[in-house]
């Protein structure tokens, strides 16, 4: 895995004097090699992959029990609905994490963030293979939550301290590998564990990954933050510095940034209606295609997670290298760099490429044609358009927000919107397929699909404009 930085000087000044005037002065700062250069590019490699392994392993904790609910079910004395629900909270649930730790990670780094959630996540899952009845397994399922985002948000920023604009998309597609494959192979390695095993072997093998985790990352992860911010702690009193803590550990900030800003508006409804997208197809797979193609057992159903998890795994290698190209391609032509270019990668995907498959799964499903081949061919093309929508996606919050020290807290707020679409996405699937049909169900999802690209095309267009305007209005 190599990720060449050789364009990363590429950028020049706006190439107007009006321009230049209201353009934040972080064009030379952001894009120079200094900052990047402090580590050799063997030692990135090493980082990356220790994130890799850190990713993967969060994103098995939050899919792998899907194909073993009715097992889970079975040993509480309750319906599948209540344990696909459980599955929904702890999607919810994983809001929190960006909350609580992007300020943190702003703050005082990103070294003791990874190490305390990877270490608590160990503890959580633990507890989540030994739990003795329901409300212990809703608790714990709540409480490792927040650590998987965490990681996730955390991660994703060590990549934008240590590559530079042009290299950083291909540097988190790698990354991306982790979050994306993992939704796909996850179940049915959760399959295969409660085909021959029980389902709490799942909760116990996560452990030991995460345990493995927190000693990668202890030996091979150094701190990558360009500026701690710790003097604001500089000179007060304890109680003050309390006070401070608190202060930094206020959300508001996150929702503020969010709110505040059209483009990542738009890249957060974006992010939402892929992964509602996503949750919706890849939860109710067993109870829906099970009895569509008779199948017996868990394994039979989750081969069928094959499909998505090579889908993200051709749109990993591919979108990121793709992201990338297309910036470089616009800094060429227009002499400068601009954040909204990467979005170009995304518009046809999320806007015509994923509706249409949504479409096709959806009613061959429901009308029961193209047997199994149609099926897979829809969930393959759209995993693939999924994941390298995706990167390009959260590229675009590191990129925007670049020079600014908000970084961390753009990814979290992405990330939270995300949750939250995945969570509804999670909850809904099941009831709304029993009342409406997987059809329209999937109707439904294609429809939030095309208003996300048309708006995400709307971003290409006057993206660098809105933010312009609110800049120079913010300086007056």
């Amino acid at each position: 895995m190599v990720v060449h930085e050789s364009d990363c000087s590429s950028s020049t000044e706006p190439h107007s004097a009006q321009e230049k005037s209201i353009t934040p002065n972080i064009q030379e700062s952001v894009d120079s090699h200094d900052i990047y250069n402090r580590f050799s590019p063997g030692r990135k490699v090493v980082i990356t992959i220790v994130l890799v392994w850190s990713l993967f392993q969060t994103t098995l904790s939050s899919t792998a029990v899907v194909t073993a609910i009715p097992e889970v079910g079975a040993t509480f004395h309750t319906t599948d609905s209540t344990v696909a629900l459980s599955n929904a909270l702890m999607v919810l649930c994983q809001m929190t994490g960006p909350m609580l730790y992007a300020p943190i990670a702003n703050t005082f780094g990103r070294r003791p963030i990874l190490l305390t959630a990877n270490a608590l996540l160990a503890a959580f899952s633990l507890g989540t293979g030994l739990a003795p009845n329901l409300p212990a397994y809703f608790i714990l399922r709540f409480l490792t939550a927040p650590q998987v985002t965490a990681i996730q948000v955390v991660g994703a920023v060590v990549i934008g301290d240590i590559y530079p604009p042009t290299a950083r998309g291909r540097a988190l597609g790698w990354l991306m590998v982790s979050t994306t494959v993992a939704p796909g192979l996850a179940p049915l390695l959760g399959g295969v564990v409660v085909t021959y095993t029980l389902w709490r072997v799942i909760f116990w093998a996560q452990t030991g990954m995460a345990v493995l985790s927190v000693l990668l990352l202890a030996v091979f992860l150094p701190e990558t933050i360009h500026e701690k911010k710790t003097q604001l702690f500089t000179g007060l009193s304890p109680s003050g510095k309390v006070m401070q803590f608190i202060r930094l550990m206020n959300p508001s900030e996150i929702f503020t940034l969010l709110l505040s800003s059209r483009s990542l508006l738009i890249n957060g409804m974006s992010v939402a209606s892929l992964h509602w997208n996503q949750f919706s197809i890849l939860t109710p797979i067993r109870q829906v295609l099970n009895p569509l193609f008779h199948l017996t057992s868990p394994l039979q159903a989750a081969l069928f997670y094959l499909a998505p998890c090579g889908g993200y795994l051709t749109g990993t290698l591919c979108g990121g290298q793709l992201s990338d190209w297309v910036v470089r391609r616009y800094m060429r032509r227009r002499g400068r760099r601009v954040p909204e270019d990467r979005l170009n990668t995304v518009v046809a995907a999320v806007g015509i490429a994923m509706p249409v498959c949504a479409l096709v799964y959806g009613w061959a499903v429901q009308e029961a044609v193209g047997g199994i081949p149609l099926v897979v061919i829809a969930l393959y093309i759209q995993s693939v358009c999924h994941v390298a929508a995706f990167v390009s996606l959260n590229v675009y919050c590191v990129d925007v927000m670049e020079g600014t020290g908000k970084s961390a807290l753009a990814v979290a707020g992405s990330y939270m919107v995300r949750n939250a679409a995945g969570a509804v996405g999670t909850a809904s699937c099941l009831p709304a397929i029993d009342a409406i049909g997987v059809g329209w169900f999937m109707t439904i999802s294609a429809g939030f699909l095309a208003v996300a690209g048309s708006f995400l095309w709307l971003a290409t267009r006057y993206g660098e404009g809105w933010r312009m305007q609110k800049t120079a209005k913010e300086g007056k």
